[in-house]
């Protein structure tokens, strides 16, 4: 049960749907199907879906948190948490980005709760200062309930080019000590130049991909933005719960067109606000570089994950291994990625770890799916 953060009457119509269906690709070869970033234990010895949950359940009536994910995925997830219920697991039966994931939830809420308030997570983000992070969930399901789309911003540590961003807009009001501000615009991933300019402004933060709303109020978004999307879900609606449930999702979900919430709806949205997050320490882990950023090396900034290692006048490696009996070397190397896995192994300079994705997209365009 939830701890007292939340007064009971808070906590029966504030849910938490995490998100943990994704392939993370970005991590191959370590992430690849059937071992999804969400499963692997990067950080400690509990995975990122195991953090997420236990990040949220001081603050999330178990009973409230909610998982969409593949049937695939679903099982090995429910093998690493019992505090999700069985019941709370909603499968999709294919990707159809994160509008559809989001459109369902909100109708499986509704059937549920007429109140629902429903937190949107991923289960792959690394977050340094879990308190005030529930601080901060905390004030946008109070901003929520006012009936304005909420979403969690991060402070930029550097001109990214690969986060898109929030422009801050009116300030409207603090709420428990964290300020909310009107957005004025989502902001696509910028080259370097802009980003810099962003970065200057003090006006925008990254999007985070965390969002907090009424169930009923982003279903009405949906309905003037994506009003196909709204109809299949509307026909999915009266079928949870009974029998009939199963067919209508396996009939309708592969005519959804897919898109993001972003694109399809945020960005074209009005009362839109944004929580900025100051030194909150959030990583989505998009990269085999960016574990550089939430794992600590030692003293010449060498970093292992789940194996043994010996490095000979070398700084900055990262090794990582699914055997953690096996021994990975390094002699005079600066600043390398070495993966080994029982079916690829793969050393790669840490500033073109980014380049993984090319890998991925040979494997896939020449057949070479047993690598995935």
């Amino acid at each position: 049960m939830a701890g007292n953060l939340l007064s009971e009457q808070d906590q029966n119509r504030y849910y938490a749907v995490i998100m943990a269906g994704g392939g993370g690709t970005r991590l191959w070869p370590w992430s690849r199907k059937g071992n999804t970033k969400q499963m692997l234990r990067i950080v400690d010895s509990r995975s990122m879906f195991q953090i997420t949950v236990d990040r949220i359940k001081d603050l999330i009536n178990t009973d409230n948190m909610l998982v969409i994910t593949t049937a695939e995925q679903a099982e090995k997830l429910e093998s690493q948490s019992d505090e999700v219920l069985h019941k709370n697991y909603i499968l999709e039966p294919m990707p159809k980005g994160t509008a559809s994931v989001v459109g369902m939830a909100a109708i499986q809420l509704l059937a549920r709760n007429r109140d629902a308030v429903m937190a949107i997570l991923t289960a792959d983000h690394y977050i340094r200062n879990e308190q005030y992070f529930r601080s901060l969930l905390e004030s946008a399901f109070v901003e929520a309930e006012k009936g304005h789309l909420v979403t969690l911003g991060i402070q930029p540590t550097f001109p990214s080019t690969g986060m898109g961003y929030i422009e801050q807009g009116e300030f409207l009001e603090k709420e428990a000590g964290n300020d909310v501000y009107k957005v004025n615009t989502f902001r696509e991933k910028p080259d370097h130049d802009t980003a810099v300019e962003f970065l200057k402004s003090g006006k925008f933060s990254w999007n985070s991909g965390m969002f907090i709303w009424r169930a009923d109020r982003i279903l009405d978004e949906i309905q003037k933005d994506l009003p196909d999307l709204y109809k299949k879900l509307m026909e999915i609606y009266p079928s949870i719960g009974t029998d009939d449930y199963d067919r209508k999702v396996a009939e309708i979900w592969p005519t959804i067109q897919p898109t993001t919430i972003d694109y399809g709806v945020m960005e074209k949205a009005d009362d839109v606000v944004v929580l900025p997050a100051v030194e909150l320490g959030w990583n989505d882990i998009g990269s085999w570089e960016s574990i550089y950023d939430v794992i600590d090396g030692d003293e010449n900034g060498n970093i292992y994950i789940n194996c043994r290692t010996l490095n000979i006048d070398s700084k900055g490696i990262l090794s990582c291994s699914e055997n953690k009996d096996k021994m990975i070397i390094a002699v005079g190397m600066k600043d390398v990625v070495v993966v080994e896995t029982d079916k690829a192994v793969m050393v790669c300079p840490k500033q073109d770890t980014q380049r993984v994705k090319e890998i991925v997209q040979y494997l896939k365009d020449h057949n070479l799916d047993f690598y995935l």
